[in-house]
């Protein structure tokens, strides 16, 4: 079994790196764990942790053919302590974990921040936060790796996994070059059909940012236990997704903040996770998936419960159509060679791509309430935008409660307009279900 990962990196690995060194790209995944974690016990889990994934021992070496994974020269990932007296895991993300890049040339391809309170105590709690790459990493990967993290804190005996190939070297037969092309390039003038028919609003920058200036910020929402229960019921009811009703509720936070008294559509990509239809476990390192566009309505007198039907039934035809897929089989076309000829797919992204406005769900993680003495509560994840877009939330639910947060680039969404976004999503949401709005989480 290969065990090392030393490979020129994929399609889609490439570009998320060139997206990460224009403006910082990396996910971010945080839980609150409650006993005593000693430094030394939380730097031995996190050096068992590289132990098992390859891709947790790479940096990246840019060489005259391309970017290439190799062996990282500062072994381990870098551990910083923070006093939870001082500050919160909300103000780390944000300050901090959001908008420093990773030294993906010298260390592994990720971080560990652990915001400590009443260490010593029988109240004694650890916000534990992992950064990591978006070239290696998305959303359940981010999740998936503090989980296992834990568990090796815990006590839980290491394992070895295989090196993998590119995530773009793994799809299937037909989606791969040169059927792959086809299949992408039909897919595309779909796309672009369906654009031109919906002729969607986009959300325009209410500063223009240049690309190697984006910042990703963050606003940190929830739902709780009660909230999140009669979300579930109405939307089985309705005979709609959770995630229908989100971006039917972020549709409509469009039209009442930037739109207001007018009617049309808005532009909103949905992340599609693709491991299933690969030969990927649900705990493999890597960036699995796609995001689509979708154009749900918004304005005066539209039905909310039906642009979130719509929004499903359109979602629904384009993973029949395995639309994702031919995303992905498209990027060795579009990714650019370096970030020198990188302008012309950003300034692309900033006016036809789907993550303009996104929002990421990825439904219910099972992250556990207890592992070994420790109990936990609060796992999410949190995404960095860089050059894909200006808003972007990212939603799991889990520990009794849906986390929303919103991330957006600062300045081109100014802070009051995108606590509106925040505030009027919840707002909407709630309204639909009888239920009193929350201010924000915890």
């Amino acid at each position: 079994m290969v065990t090392e990962v030393r490979r020129p990196l994929g399609a889609s690995e490439r570009w998320y790196r060139i997206c990460d060194q224009l403006s910082t790209l990396n996910v971010v995944a945080r839980v609150r764990l409650r006993g005593p974690l000693p430094e030394a016990v939380l730097r031995a889990a996190a050096d068992a942790l590289v132990g098992e994934h390859p891709l947790l021992r790479v940096a990246i070496a840019d060489r005259p053919t391309g970017p290439e994974f190799v062996a990282a020269p500062l072994p381990g990932l870098p551990l910083r302590l923070a006093d939870g007296a001082e500050t919160t895991w909300e103000r780390e993300v944000d300050e901090v974990e959001l908008a420093t890049p990773l030294a993906s040339t010298e260390r592994p391809l990720a971080r560990l921040t652990d915001v400590r309170s009443a260490v010593g105590t029988a109240t004694e709690t650890h916000d534990l936060i992992l950064t990591i790459s978006h070239v290696i990493a998305d959303g359940t990967t981010a999740l998936s790796l503090l989980r296992r993290l834990v568990e090796l804190a815990a006590g839980d005996s290491p394992r070895v996994r295989p090196a993998l190939p590119a995530p773009d070297a793994l799809l299937p037969r037909g989606f791969r070059a040169p059927w792959g092309l086809a299949a992408a390039l039909g897919n595309g003038l779909i796309d672009q059909t369906v654009a031109l028919a919906a002729r969607p609003d986009r959300l325009t920058p209410q500063r223009p940012v240049e690309a190697t200036a984006r910042r990703s910020r963050l606003l940190h929402r929830e739902l709780d236990a009660d909230l999140l229960a009669a979300l579930a019921a109405r939307c089985r009811a309705e005979g709609v997704t959770v995630h229908g009703a989100l971006v039917a509720a972020l549709a409509h936070a469009y039209g009442t903040v930037v739109a207001p008294g007018r009617s049309g559509r808005i532009g909103i990509g949905s992340p599609i996770d693709f491991r299933s239809e690969l030969p990927v476990g649900p705990d493999d390192v890597g960036a699995y998936v796609a995001t689509v566009p979708s154009y749900p309505r918004y304005g005066p007198g539209t039905d909310f419960w039906e642009v979130a039907r719509r929004l499903n039934r359109g979602l629904s035809r384009r993973k029949r159509l395995r639309q994702h897929l031919a995303q992905i089989a498209m990027l060795p076309v579009l990714c650019p060679a370096s970030v020198a000829t990188s302008a012309r797919t950003v300034d692309l992204l900033d006016s036809r791509g789907p993550g303009n406005i996104c929002l990421s769900n990825i439904g219910r993680y099972d992250f556990p309430d207890r592992v070994g003495d420790y109990e936990l509560s609060g796992a999410q994840f949190i995404a960095g935008i860089s050059v894909s877009g200006y808003f972007v939330a990212t939603v799991n639910t889990g520990h009794g409660a849906l986390h929303w947060n919103f991330t957006y680039i600062e300045d081109a969404v100014g802070p009051e307009r995108a606590r509106e976004l925040a505030d009027e999503s919840l707002r909407v949401l709630t309204a639909e279900l009888d239920a009193v709005p929350v201010p924000g989480g915890k």
